[in-house]
C-alpha cells in the first residue's frame, strides 16, 4: 500500500482509559506557555487549549456511570480542505495546512475579531483578555520553541507543532526526508499516565493511530473501526481527533443527542 504524500496528523482517545487526571491539561500549559491567573475562577476569562469534561449518563445509582472527555483542537478539514474558523478569518491569521492537516494560528495577524471562535462548533478556540504575567523566576521555564502571545488575540491547540518545526530539523541535519512516529508526539500524548491518547499520521498505514481508527480517507477520513467515533459527525467537519468508547450513551453524547423527557 503507498503511503500519501500529504500527512494527515491526528489523534484518538480511548475514553475508555480516560481517568479525568488532567495531566494532559498541565503538560498541554507547560509545553505551550499558557498562562494563568491568581484567580482562575472565571473560567470565561482562563486560557486552556486542551480542557478535560465530564459527562453523566444521567442515571440513578446503581446505573450511574461518569465519563472523562478531553477535548484539544479538532483540527477540521471540512468538506473542502477548510476548517470552518479558516473560511471566516479577515485576516487570514488561522490556514490549514495541505501538508500536515494541522490548523495554524498565526499571532501577529490576529487582531482580535473573533469570527473564529464564533464558527467553531467545538468552542476550542481561546481569547486572550490580558497580556500574561508570570510569577518571579517562573519565566525562566517557559519553552524557548513557542511564542508568549499577547492580549486581544485568539489562541488554540496547535498539535504541538513547534515538536514538529524541531523534528524536522533534526531529520535534515540527518539527511532524512521521512519522520519516524516516535520523533513527533503531542505533549498531552506523551503525559498521559493511562495511554488514553495515541497521536500519529492517520495517512501512515504504519502509525498506530492509523491502525486504532482505520480511516476511510475516500470519505472524509470516517472511522472504520466500530468503536471510533468523531464528535458533532453530522456536522461534515471532518475532525481529525477521533474518540473510543465502547459505551453507546457517551457516543450519543459525543453527537450532542437531546435527551427526550
Amino acid at each position: 500500500m503507498d503511503q500519501p504524500k500529504n500527512k494527515r496528523y491526528g489523534m484518538v482517545i480511548d475514553l475508555d482509559k480516560c481517568t479525568g487526571c488532567g495531566a494532559c491539561m498541565v503538560a498541554c500549559m507547560a509545553e505551550n506557555n499558557i498562562p494563568f491567573r491568581d484567580d482562575d475562577t472565571d473560567k470565561l476569562l482562563s486560557v486552556s487549549w486542551m480542557h478535560v469534561y465530564r459527562l453523566s449518563n444521567g442515571k440513578p445509582f446503581p446505573q450511574a456511570e461518569e465519563c472523562f472527555l478531553p477535548r484539544p483542537c479538532q483540527h477540521c478539514e471540512g468538506e473542502h480542505g477548510h476548517s470552518p474558523c479558516v473560511s471566516v478569518c479577515p485576516a487570514t491569521a488561522t490556514d490549514y495546512d495541505m501538508h500536515t492537516g494541522i490548523v495554524s494560528q498565526i499571532y501577529t495577524r490576529c487582531f482580535g475579531c473573533r469570527y473564529c471562535m464564533a464558527a467553531c462548533p467545538y468552542h476550542v478556540r481561546q481569547f486572550n483578555w490580558w497580556d500574561p504575567v508570570w510569577p518571579e523566576g517562573m519565566e525562566r521555564a517557559l519553552n524557548p520553541d513557542v511564542s508568549v502571545r499577547m492580549r486581544g488575540v485568539v489562541e488554540k491547540c496547535s498539535f504541538c507543532y513547534s515538536r514538529y518545526q524541531t523534528a524536522l530539523n533534526r531529520a535534515y541535519v540527518e539527511g532524512r526526508r521521512e519522520l519516524a512516529e516516535e520523533e513527533y508526539q503531542t505533549a498531552c500524548a506523551q503525559a498521559c499516565p493511562a495511554g488514553a491518547i495515541v497521536f500519529g499520521d492517520l495517512n501512515n498505514p504504519r502509525h498506530r493511530v492509523h491502525r486504532i481508527v482505520q480511516p476511510d480517507l475516500a470519505h472524509g477520513g470516517r472511522p472504520r473501526n466500530p468503536k471510533a467515533f468523531r464528535l458533532l459527525e453530522r456536522l461534515g467537519t471532518h475532525p481529525k481527533v477521533y474518540y473510543l468508547t465502547g459505551r453507546d450513551w457517551v457516543r450519543r453524547a459525543g453527537d450532542n443527542e437531546v435527551q427526550k423527557s
